[in-house]
């Protein structure tokens, strides 16, 4: 067993308790002084890591110098609360979206801000419990603030994971890296047609695996450009439970689909990255029928 940290010995659960009075939360939050104290136990923690305090007023100072409501809405959120799901929707859907068109411009924005929900909502499991990207918020700043930073950081994460498809092995072909280097020579590429008919069908095969409502979620996000809200209340579930499904959708055809080119297409890296590069150039897929929900 884990040795009982000076966070835990300080934090006591009246401290808890003054924390949830200043924030002001709804009751139907259901946040309880036992659940916030875990929460401010690590905030401490972390706070103090390198020269633990021993008073009680240099910890209450600490506490008081939270953001009471932003940590009571983030802890409320990560249990799952419906009710701090729909305030957090409302309050913070708007200003998500606005800073995600300055972050990754008017494109790729909608995108990048509706997949943030599913991590804030808990896309992946830890030892059988759903794990919440609000876990990792301890109120030493604004919610704002820290779901701006949160927004810039998966951008660079996803512009790397790019970089690093998009790269070539040292042994690679060196007329592949010249061509490859030139965008405008892409067009003229001979084997474009060929590298898009292979993408169009493993496409459409990855697709075809999927269950009917994963390909409806699909159909009414890219195709009908439905919000997450209205994709909601077409097919019953919650905004952010439509956006943790269609996240998991989306890399499991992704998986499904690189899988599918190196293995079954025998391609290279730089092949690999070709067909990316002729889709991102014009997107010649008409999906409207595959993504149609077949019961």
């Amino acid at each position: 067993m884990p040795t009982t940290s000076p966070a835990k010995q300080i934090v006591s659960l009246k401290m808890a308790q003054g924390l949830l009075q200043r924030a002001a939360m709804p009751a139907d939050w259901q946040l309880t002084p036992e659940r916030i104290q875990r929460t401010l136990e690590r905030s401490v923690a972390h706070r103090f890591a390198n020269a633990p305090p021993n008073d009680a007023r240099t910890i209450q100072g600490y506490l008081d110098s939270l953001h009471a409501a932003d940590l009571a809405l983030a802890c409320a959120c990560s249990n799952g609360n419906a009710a701090a799901w729909d305030s957090f929707v409302a309050q913070y859907r708007p200003e998500l979206y606005r800073a995600a068109r300055v972050i990754a411009g008017e494109a790729a924005s909608r995108e990048l801000a509706d997949s943030l929900y599913a991590e804030l909502y808990g896309l992946r499991e830890v030892a059988g419990q759903r794990k919440s990207l609000f876990d990792y918020f301890l109120g030493r700043s604004k919610l704002t603030t820290w779901l701006h930073a949160i927004l810039a950081q998966r951008y660079v994460d996803a512009f790397r994971r790019a970089r690093h498809t998009e790269s070539f092995d040292d042994d690679s072909d060196p007329g592949d890296r010249a061509s490859l280097a030139a965008p405008a020579q892409l067009s003229s590429d001979p084997e474009r047609e060929r590298y898009l008919a292979m993408l169009q069908g493993v496409l459409l095969a990855a697709l075809g695996t999927l269950a009917a409502r994963d390909r409806l979620r699909l159909a009414y996000y890219y195709v009908e450009g439905l919000t997450l809200a209205q994709i909601g209340k077409l097919v019953g579930e919650h905004e952010a439970t439509v956006s943790r499904k269609l996240e998991r959708t989306r890399r499991e055809v992704r998986k499904h689909v690189e899988a599918a080119l190196r293995r079954e297409k025998k391609l290279s890296d730089a092949q690999l990255r070709l067909c990316y590069e002729y889709a991102r150039e014009e997107w010649p897929f008409d999906l409207t029928q595959a993504l149609s929900a077949r019961e």
